[in-house]
C-alpha cells in the first residue's frame, strides 16, 4: 500500500512529474454475507454508515440503502462537507447543515474526524481515511471501506429480513450482469474517476489525456441512452447498478466538475440532452436518488476543501438552478428539440 501523502489535501503528491492522481486502492475488504458462520452476518441495526453527502463514492451506498429499504437496518451518519488536515470532520451540536443525520459521531462521543475510528482500529494507519465507511458496532470494528462492495452486500444480504416488497428489488439482474460489468469498467476508469483525474491532474499533458477521455466517454453513454428502450441504462424496466454508479458523477457534473475540476468542453444540461433527461428523471421521480443528493454540501466540499486547485476556496454561485425541473431544458436545448419536432 502507497504511503499516505505528507498532506491529506495533495492529491497528487509534490514532485510527482507525471502529474497523475492516483486514487487509493481500499484497504478494509470484508462482507456482510448471509451464510453459516459468517464473519459479518445481516443482523437489523448491528451496522453504521459513515458518509459524506459531497462525496459520489459514499453517495452511492445512501441510494441503494433506500432502495432496498434498509434505513431500519444501517444506521448513517454524515461528516460535515470540510475536508481539512485531518481528513473528514464531525459536525459539532451547534453546526446546522442540510441533509439527515449531519451531526457528531454517535458511537463515539469523543471522536471528532472520521480519522478517529480508523485509528481505533488501526494505530498504525497509514492510508487515507475514506468514506463511505461500513462500521460493525458490535465487534467495534470496520467492515469495509470500498463503495462498491458495500453497495453489493446491501443487494441480497439482508433480504431474508426484508419485505417482499424490498426483497424484490433487483440492482443486480442476472440478465444485465455481464453489461453492467463491461460498463462499470469504463465507466469508472473515464468518467467516475475521470473527472479526478482531469480535476487533480498538475501538469497540461495529464489533464489533456484524461478530459479528452472523459468526454469521449461521456458521449459514448449518451449513444447508449439515445437507444435505450426505458428511460435508464441498458434498456432495464427499472434502475439498476449501472444507473446508481453512473448517477452520483453526473448530477455532480455542472454544479462542481465543469468548473472546478475544468471539465468544460460540454456541461451536461446543453451538450447532453439524453444524459440529461436520464439524470433528471432519477433525481425527480426517485426519492433515493433526490433526497439523497446535497447540493450545498457538494459545492462547497469540493471548493473550499481542494486548496491544492483553488487556494481562495471561492465558490461559484452558478449554475443556477443546481438541477432544472424533469421537464424543461436550457434555451438553446429548446431551440434544437424544436426544430427537430418541426423537421418530423
Amino acid at each position: 500500500m502507497d504511503k499516505a501523502p505528507a498532506k491529506i489535501t495533495d492529491w497528487v503528491k509534490p514532485g510527482d512529474k507525471s502529474g497523475e492522481y492516483k486514487r487509493q486502492t481500499s484497504v478494509f475488504r470484508n462482507w456482510i454475507e448471509n451464510k453459516p458462520n459468517a464473519e459479518f452476518p445481516p443482523e437489523k441495526g448491528r451496522y453504521h454508515l459513515y458518509v459524506s453527502y459531497a462525496c459520489p463514492w459514499a453517495h452511492r451506498t445512501l441510494i441503494v440503502r433506500r432502495l432496498k429499504g434498509l434505513e431500519d437496518f444501517v444506521g448513517f451518519t454524515s461528516v460535515h462537507w470540510h475536508m481539512g488536515e485531518k481528513g473528514w470532520r464531525f459536525a459539532t451540536t451547534d453546526e446546522k447543515l442540510p441533509g439527515e443525520n449531519v451531526t457528531p459521531d454517535p458511537l463515539h462521543k469523543d471522536f471528532t474526524h472520521l480519522r478517529d475510528i480508523y485509528f481505533a482500529q488501526n494505530p498504525d494507519y497509514e492510508g487515507r481515511f475514506t468514506v463511505p465507511t461500513l462500521y460493525d458496532k458490535k465487534e467495534a470494528r470496520i467492515v469495509s471501506n470500498e463503495s462498491s462492495e458495500i453497495i453489493r452486500m446491501f443487494y441480497y444480504a439482508f433480504d431474508d429480513l426484508l419485505d417482499d416488497e424490498h426483497k424484490k428489488v433487483d440492482l443486480f439482474p442476472g440478465n444485465l450482469r455481464k453489461d453492467i460489468e463491461e460498463m462499470n469498467d469504463w465507466v469508472y476508469s473515464d468518467v467516475n474517476n475521470g473527472v479526478y483525474k482531469s480535476g487533480f491532474a498538475t501538469t497540461e499533458e495529464a489533464y489533456i489525456k484524461n478530459v479528452t477521455t472523459l468526454f469521449a466517454s461521456l458521449d459514448r453513454l449518451e449513444s447508449h441512452l439515445s437507444i435505450s428502450t426505458t428511460p435508464y441504462l441498458l434498456s432495464s424496466p427499472h434502475p439498476t447498478e449501472a444507473d446508481v454508479r453512473l448517477y452520483t458523477t453526473i448530477i455532480r457534473f455542472d454544479p462542481v466538475y465543469v468548473q472546478h475540476f475544468k471539465c468544460n468542453i460540454r456541461d451536461i444540461r446543453s451538450g447532453y440532452p439524453h444524459l440529461h433527461k436520464w439524470m433528471r428523471n432519477l433525481y425527480w421521480n426517485h426519492p433515493a436518488f433526490g433526497q439523497t443528493t446535497q447540493f450545498e454540501h457538494i459545492k462547497k466540499h469540493y471548493t473550499k476543501s481542494h486548496s491544492q486547485i483553488n487556494r481562495f476556496a471561492i465558490t461559484p454561485v452558478g449554475p443556477v438552478p443546481d438541477i432544472l425541473p424533469v421537464d424543461e431544458e436550457v434555451p438553446a436545448v429548446r431551440v434544437v428539440l424544436g426544430n427537430e419536432s418541426r423537421k418530423d
